[in-house]
């Protein structure tokens, strides 16, 4: 599977291309360290004043390499998927086999970082539903409430679980509301960069 890289991502990976493959292998490194524990802007500053050029500039060749190697990781790039993903981005065969060596290395210490750092809730495995309605009762001969029984079946960790809810049809209108709302707002772009930053 080939990755897609931005043009964002192209602007800040091209850096590379201009600095010494010991000083890829350093911002690897440095990439490393902000997966595991974010980000350290000493390291970006004393890489900048090596190499004479401004911290956002070494800030954002880390970021766009850390992208890279996490993108890989979660996706299981093969070699050649690699190599033909990044050779957009116009480097030299030597630098190309320098980071997919980089990201063979730590492939998976990466992926097992990120399931480390992954969230594991409750996933939806089923839905049953009945409606029911009273029509009458002895003291009104003439009345209407319906109620909707649920039963949602849930799995964690393996082991499955079952909630029974019985509601009317206005809580359950705005619950499909506030849902629907949910789902909107995931497919945003703020939201996409944080569930990027936690998969």
């Amino acid at each position: 599977m080939l990755l897609v890289l931005t043009e964002e991502h192209k602007t800040h990976l091209s850096f590379l291309s201009t600095v010494d493959i010991s000083v890829v292998r350093e911002f690897c490194r440095i990439s490393m360290e902000f997966i595991k524990n974010g980000p350290n802007t000493k390291l970006y500053s004393g890489a900048a004043q090596k190499l004479g050029v401004d911290t956002a500039t070494v800030r954002q060749s880390v970021q766009g390499l850390m992208f890279l190697l996490v993108e890989s990781s979660k996706l299981s790039v093969n070699e050649i998927d690699f190599l033909d993903s990044i050779m957009i981005l116009g480097f030299d065969e030597e630098l190309n086999k320098e980071l997919y060596a980089l990201y063979e290395e730590n492939s998976s210490e990466i992926r097992s970082l990120l399931m480390s750092m992954s969230l594991d809730l409750p996933h939806y495995t089923d839905l049953e539903w009945r409606l029911e309605a009273q029509l009458s009762s002895r003291s009104l001969e003439r009345q209407v409430q319906p109620s909707i029984l649920l039963r949602l079946h849930t799995e964690e960790e393996g082991v499955p679980s079952v909630h029974t809810i019985e509601t009317d049809p206005v809580n359950l209108i705005h619950l499909t509301n506030s849902l629907e709302t949910a789902l909107a707002e995931i497919k945003s772009q703020h939201c996409r960069r944080i569930m990027r930053g936690i998969k």
